[in-house]
Formats: structure tokens, C-alpha cells, sequence
């Protein structure tokens, strides 16, 4: 039976690769973005395109309403959509905070609410969030970011138990630094910011190091994510996380680690600065 995929953000990066990998093992791939003409490439390819943004409820119902239409089921929702407003908590306006919750947050909230009755129905479904390695252990000059992924982290650990009886999973993919336009977005967001001197070697770990940037000499490609994405989404049985590269595994490991000697090592890190 033909299995039909619903991915948001697909204008770049992870999204469009995540439609491509899915459209190859024959889906039915309903791409999203914002603006269509991003994604018109991935039209040309077989995918169905819809313009969706994840903060306008009635956009999502708009697209869910015509994919049950046109296929009478969404078999899995990747929610990919998100970016990443970085600074010092202090320094990040509630607005901005709120912004980044709206998009990384209340989008998935709003995306699931809206395909989780057809998949209650059905009794089958898989909810693929795209989440992070920071959205498990938190790094200065990242809070609101980490902050929206811990969030997000969090819910998909409840879902995943309130659902498990109605035959719906719920999985997390979890990668570090990935080579794509994100960092750039990242850098935009920053210079948002009205940037106090308390925070300089913040701000200077962010200009001077591309550990998080698509340049990052750990960074995995968008194609990486991509494979993991749909590992998760063509298993009958999903892991409940899928940590994507080895820097990304790594850095989870950290967490295991006393609060102590993490917050030491950033501190010793950000004092070389």
C-alpha cells in the first residue's frame, strides 16, 4: 500500500534532503514550506508541495485537510521546520524567546494536534521529530535554543507513551552540527540582539569558532539526517532516539556527566576566549 509522508521545512538543508530520501522509497511526499518557489526543485522531483507555516494553525489544517483528501491518510509527520535564535539568555528579548517557542515548540504541538485523529483512527502512524543534541544537554549562548528543543524533548517523551496504545510511535532524531544554511540563520538571529559587554566571550566563541557552522569540521550532511529521518520513519518498531553522527553521540554522552565538571569545562572554555 502506498505510504504517504507530511515534512515541514523542507525550503533547505535536512527538509529537502528528508523529501528526497522519502520520494525515493516510492512515498507519497507532501513537501512544505512557507514560500513554494523554495521548494519548486523538489516539485520537479514527484513531490506534492503546499506552502505550510507551523505558527498559523489554519495553514496546517489547510494542508492536512487536503492530504487526507487527496490520499485519505498521513502515515508520518516529520517535523523538521525550526531555527535556532542564539545569545545569552539575559540578552534575549521575551519576544525573541517567545519566537523561537512559537516555532520550534508550538509548531510540532500544532502539527501532531492536527494529524494524531486520522492516525487514532487508523490505529497506525509515526511522528518523527527533529530535535538536536543541545536539546539534551544545554551550552552557554544557546539557552533559548537548547531551551526549545528540551521542550520539545520532553513532549515527544509523554506522546510517545499517551499514543503507544493507539499503534502510533514517536521518535526523536537527534543530530550535532549538520552542513547547512542554519548556522547563517543562527548568525542573523544573533545580530538581532542588543549585545552587552557581560557576555563578550559569548559573543566570541560564536564569531570565531565554527563548531556550530556549516563549516564545522564534525558537521554531518543534511543526506546523514536524511537516512536517519527515514530509518525511523519506514521501521515498524522505532527507537525512541536516533542520535545522527559521532560527534553528535558523543556530545550525549555528556550528559552523564556531574553538573559540576560540565559547567567547569565550559567556563575554562570560554575564559581561553
Amino acid at each position: 500500500m502506498d505510504k504517504t509522508v507530511l515534512i515541514t521545512g523542507c525550503s533547505s538543508g535536512v527538509g529537502h534532503a528528508t523529501a528526497t530520501a522519502f520520494l525515493a522509497e516510492e512515498w507519497t511526499v507532501y513537501a512544505t514550506a512557507r514560500n513554494t518557489e523554495d521548494i519548486e526543485s523538489l516539485a520537479d522531483a514527484g513531490c506534492e508541495t503546499a506552502s505550510l507555516d507551523v505558527t498559523d494553525a489554519d495553514s496546517i489544517s489547510a494542508v492536512v485537510d487536503r492530504i487526507l483528501e487527496e490520499q485519505g491518510q498521513i502515515d508520518c509527520l516529520v517535523n523538521n521546520a525550526g531555527y535556532g535564535q542564539f545569545g545569552p539568555v539575559e540578552d534575549v528579548p521575551t519576544e525573541l524567546l517567545h519566537a523561537q517557542f512559537d516555532v520550534n515548540v508550538y509548531g510540532p504541538h500544532r502539527m501532531v494536534r492536527a494529524v494524531l485523529p486520522e492516525m487514532r483512527e487508523r490505529g497506525d502512524g509515526t511522528i518523527i521529530n527533529v530535535s538536536t543534541v543541545v536539546g539534551r544537554v544545554g551550552v552557554p549562548g544557546m539557552g533559548s535554543y537548547c531551551g526549545s528543543k528540551h521542550a520539545l524533548e520532553a513532549m515527544s517523551d509523554a506522546l510517545r507513551v499517551e499514543v503507544e496504545e493507539s499503534g502510533i510511535d514517536v521518535a526523536l532524531v537527534e543530530p550535532g552540527p549538520v552542513s547547512t544554511e542554519f548556522a547563517d540563520r543562527a548568525d542573523t538571529e544573533l545580530a538581532k540582539l542588543d549585545q552587552s559587554d557581560a557576555y563578550d566571550a559569548v559573543y566570541t566563541f560564536y564569531e570565531d569558532t565554527e563548531l556550530f557552522g556549516g563549516q564545522s569540521p564534525v558537521a554531518v550532511s543534511p543526506d546523514d539526517v536524511a537516512e536517519t529521518i527515514l530509518e525511523a520513519g519506514v521501521s515498524p518498531s522505532p527507537d525512541a532516539r536516533y542520535p545522527v553522527g559521532a560527534f553528535g553521540t558523543l556530545a550525549l554522552k555528556t550528559r552523564y556527566l556531574p553538573d559540576g565538571v560540565r559547567d567547569w569545562a565550559y567556563q575554562q572554555l570560554l575564559r581561553l576566549l
